[in-house]
């Protein structure tokens, strides 16, 4: 079983008081330091390299992606604004991402500069990380589609597009907004295998969590109404959180065909508080009774550090790795 993050790490606060690419790159450097010195087996650039330099802003979990894109335009009128506003899904947010005004292409999206830039940076093994399609579709305004699946599927198909000639170890497809869905599995999942099938990668992956938004739950689902969703995914391990989830619900994940495994969150990314190496080992071990260890590929916390200081986030990450090391010495 190896250590991993799910993607973000906190973005130093002096980025944004002196936001030039060399900052950027010297951030990103500080999120993979420590990552690195805490043990990670597989990091990521903290998706701080998705910092909008010219906006002076976090990139944004679908900001990032579809901003570049052809066919999507960030001037919003009232119209717009307001069709968002009337959204269900979308409370949590101040502002739509953009509104697609014509057919989704690439534009002047290059997810292998970003690629390039941290795999300059690091020779240790890395995750890339990116937003799953079906929440792209999900958030922004269409004006030209009109129709979900076909959004969906136009955005799988530019980051499908994107995604030759990254060579990461594994690349991650990030899901939090399927949970307060689960009706639409059939159409997120067939997005998110059109990408699938694209990567090069020697590991696909799929996280899948409930949200995080400032710290904070934001879609409210239950497993068992996502196995459907599970099983139709073609990647190789499932990235979930555990630690705020009943007993009762993780039970319903043993329904997950095999040979998928699981990347399981043993850190909770909503508390302050750093878990102690003990606690992560008993977390792990808990899940082993449930599913075998031989099943469970990743030990990770349940969603991105973004959120929590940088102390706490380093804290986490090395009890994560020491918890690990424990459980592994006692199941030897």
């Amino acid at each position: 079983m190896k250590t991993t993050v799910v993607g973000s790490y906190p973005v130093p606060v002096w980025l944004q008081a002196l936001p030039t690419p060399d900052s950027l790159v010297d951030a990103v450097t500080v999120a993979i330091k420590a990552q690195e010195l805490a043990g990670i087996d597989l990091i990521s650039d903290g998706e701080i390299g998705r910092w909008d330099l010219e906006r002076n802003a976090p990139g944004g979990m679908v900001e990032r992606f579809v901003r570049p894109m052809a066919g999507v335009s960030c001037e919003l009128t009232k119209r717009q604004l307001d069709a968002f506003y009337a959204k269900s899904n979308t409370k949590y947010r101040k502002a739509p991402p953009g509104v697609v005004t014509g057919p989704v292409g690439s534009g002047t999206l290059n997810l292998r500069a970003e690629w390039d830039r941290v795999r300059a940076l690091t020779t240790a093994p890395l995750k890339f990380t990116l937003t799953s399609p079906y929440m792209m579709a999900k958030v922004v305004i269409d004006d030209h589609y009109n129709d979900l699946e076909a959004l969906a599927m136009a955005f799988a198909a530019t980051l499908a597009e994107q995604v030759v000639g990254i060579d990461a170890q594994a690349i991650q497809i990030d899901e939090p907004t399927l949970p307060g869905f689960p009706h639409e599995s059939e159409i997120a999942a067939r997005a998110t295998n059109l990408v699938l099938d694209a990567l090069e990668s020697a590991g696909k992956a799929v996280h899948l969590c409930f949200g995080n938004y400032g710290g904070q739950m934001i879609q409210h689902g239950e497993y068992d109404k996502l196995i459907t969703y599970f099983n139709m995914l073609r990647c190789d391990h499932l990235v979930l959180e555990t630690t705020r989830r009943p007993k009762s619900e993780l039970g319903w994940l043993r329904e997950v065909e095999k040979p998928k495994r699981f990347g399981f969150g043993v850190i909770d990314v909503k508390d302050l508080q750093i878990e102690s190496p003990a606690q992560v080992a008993s977390r792990l071990e808990e899940l082993a009774g449930l599913f075998g260890a031989e099943r469970i590929a990743y030990a990770n916390p349940d969603c991105g550090l973004q959120h929590l200081p940088r102390g706490s986030a380093n804290g986490k990450l090395r009890s994560l790795v020491a918890g690990r090391d424990l459980f592994a010495g006692k199941s030897a």
